[in-house]
């Protein structure tokens, strides 16, 4: 019997122009993208559900102006979410320079491709070093990782008390123990998941500024590699604003 199993050639698609006008690199880093919104989605959806659920309760919900009110060097003032809004500052800034890396790959220039995508990694490296302080003081206030929830430590609501964030009328034995575990653990929870999206968007942006410095993109005759990183930074400079806008502000 003759072996009749020769690979075909031709183009299996023969339906006219293809409908997928994008690259199968750039097609998967959609969907890559279109998966991790919902993640992102249901932690947010999860927080409105379990924040709304403490409606008319007796332990109220935090106040974000009143609990993320610090700013390096200025202890003592109330400063009710400068430093998150300088945070996002930062992400749209380097969302900005992201774009413009794009724009000089498309246009095949090396030196400000390389300048753009360094000051992304700036961008990026400049919110987690923010971002790490915030959870410093985070902790220090009192939310403090517990070995089960996160939840707020007895000193954190004699501090509370302080502030006046919860009405010590109501305050039961149980509310002086664990407190809102909820917003503590929201707040770990969201900014931490996205924190390391953005560490790992970091890494992946020095990774593609190595390769242009070394040429890599530049002999293959395009950068495609840093349009396909832009997408995902994008991506996690837009998720950063929901976050800002449904844990912040709302």
């Amino acid at each position: 019997m003759s072996n009749s199993s020769t690979v075909s050639s031709t183009s299996t698609w023969a339906g006219g122009r293809s409908p997928f006008n994008v690259s199968y690199g750039k097609l998967m880093m959609w969907i890559f993208l279109l998966s991790d919104a919902f993640t992102f989605s249901s932690l947010l959806v999860g927080y409105g559900a379990i924040r709304f659920s403490y409606a008319g309760s007796t332990t109220p919900w935090p106040d974000p102006a009143t609990v993320f009110n610090h700013f390096p060097f200025a202890h003592g003032l109330h400063l009710p979410l400068l430093f998150v809004s300088l945070m996002t500052l930062i992400l749209i800034i380097s969302s900005v320079t992201m774009v413009l890396a794009v724009e000089a790959g498309q246009r095949n220039s090396k030196s400000e491709v390389s300048k753009y995508m360094f000051l992304t990694v700036l961008g990026g490296a400049a919110f987690l070093g923010c971002q790490a302080w915030e959870w410093s003081q985070f902790i220090h206030e009192g939310g403090r990782l517990d070995s089960n929830l996160f939840g707020f430590t007895d000193a954190a609501h004699e501090h509370a008390k302080h502030l006046k964030l919860f009405d010590p009328v109501h305050w039961t034995a149980a509310d002086k123990i664990a407190g809102p575990v909820p917003f503590a653990s929201l707040f770990f929870i969201v900014t931490g998941f996205h924190g390391f999206h953005v560490l790992s968007g970091v890494v992946i942006n020095i990774i593609i500024w190595i390769n242009v410095m070394r040429g890599t993109y530049e002999r293959r005759g395009h950068y495609e590699m840093v349009e396909k990183v832009g997408l995902y930074w994008h991506f996690v400079d837009l998720v950063w604003v929901f976050v800002f806008t449904f844990y912040y502000l709302i």
